[in-house]
C-alpha cells in the first residue's frame, strides 16, 4: 500500500520551489522586487518553517522521510550569511533540492 507524504513535507517543498522561482526570476531581471524585498524574505521563513513542522512532523510519524530531508537544513541555516547578489547563494540554495525530492520519493 502506498502512503501519500506528508501534506507538511509537500507544502516545504512548495514552498522551496516558489522561493527559487522568486530569487531565479529576480535574478534574470523578469521581476523587480526592489520595493518589496521582504517578499523573498517571507518566502524563506515560510519555507524554513514548514521545512522545521514537516520534520518534525515526519519525527511523529516515524517516518523514513526525514532521513533524507534532514540535510535540508544546513543551506537553510547557511543562506542568509550568504550575500543575495553573489554567485554563491543560488548554488547553496539549490543544494537543498535534491533532499526535498528524495525526502518526498522516500514518503
Amino acid at each position: 500500500m502506498h502512503r501519500s507524504p506528508s501534506p507538511l513535507l509537500v507544502a516545504a517543498t512548495v514552498s522551496y520551489a516558489a522561493n527559487c522561482a522568486l530569487g531565479a526570476a529576480v535574478a534574470a531581471g523578469v521581476l523587480d522586487t526592489s520595493g518589496a524585498r521582504w517578499v523573498h524574505h517571507g518566502v524563506y521563513v515560510t519555507t524554513a518553517a514548514l521545512t522545521a513542522a514537516a520534520g518534525a512532523d515526519l519525527l511523529r510519524r516515524r517516518s523514513a522521510a526525514l532521513w533524507p530531508l534532514l540535510p535540508v537544513a544546513a543551506p537553510l541555516l547557511a543562506i542568509p550569511a550568504v550575500p543575495a547578489r553573489s554567485r554563491w547563494h543560488p548554488v547553496l540554495a539549490a543544494t537543498a533540492a535534491p533532499a526535498y525530492v528524495l525526502a518526498l520519493r522516500a514518503a
